[in-house]
């Protein structure tokens, strides 16, 4: 099956470290994401989960993904990364594998996002385009969150 990726990347004005950091840290998660809980164990064969919904013991949301690489500050892979719904069951899912990439520059940092593991064909078009919306909006929360 040919699969296809999402990549984007900014810059922020802020460190490498300062930036990968807020993407393993449960309190940062739920500030930048929204997320009302997050669990991340951050090492290679780690694990990264949030969760949204008021009711602790029945999220509405939930995002979980195995920690494969952990190279702070500069490389993050998850894989396995899949998604769960309370108020309607999702389509089956590809295995999507997310990678985040920092580098430093002179005026800050940059992260790139690759989310690979689309299926080439039309019926992955609306969730690669809810894909590039949400990127957008992440990296958004993100902005604001460092500012």
């Amino acid at each position: 099956m040919n699969i296809r990726a999402h990549v984007y990347e900014e810059n922020f004005p802020t460190t490498a470290e300062r930036l990968f950091t807020l993407l393993y840290t449960p309190s940062s998660i739920c500030q930048w994401w929204g997320a009302s809980r997050a669990i991340v164990v951050p090492r290679a064969d780690g694990i990264w989960v949030a969760a949204w919904g008021e009711h602790e013991d029945d999220p509405d949301y939930t995002t979980i993904a195995d920690i494969s690489v952990f190279q702070p500050p500069h490389r993050m892979l998850l894989q396995n990364y899949r998604v769960v719904s309370k108020a309607e069951p999702l389509a089956p899912q590809p295995a999507f594998v997310l990678e985040f990439l920092i580098s430093q520059r002179a005026d800050g940092a940059s992260l790139r996002i690759r989310q690979d593991g689309f299926p080439a064909g039309s019926e992955a078009d609306r969730l690669l385009a809810g894909c590039v919306t949400g990127w957008r909006d992440t990296f958004a929360g993100i902005r604001q969150f460092i500012e």
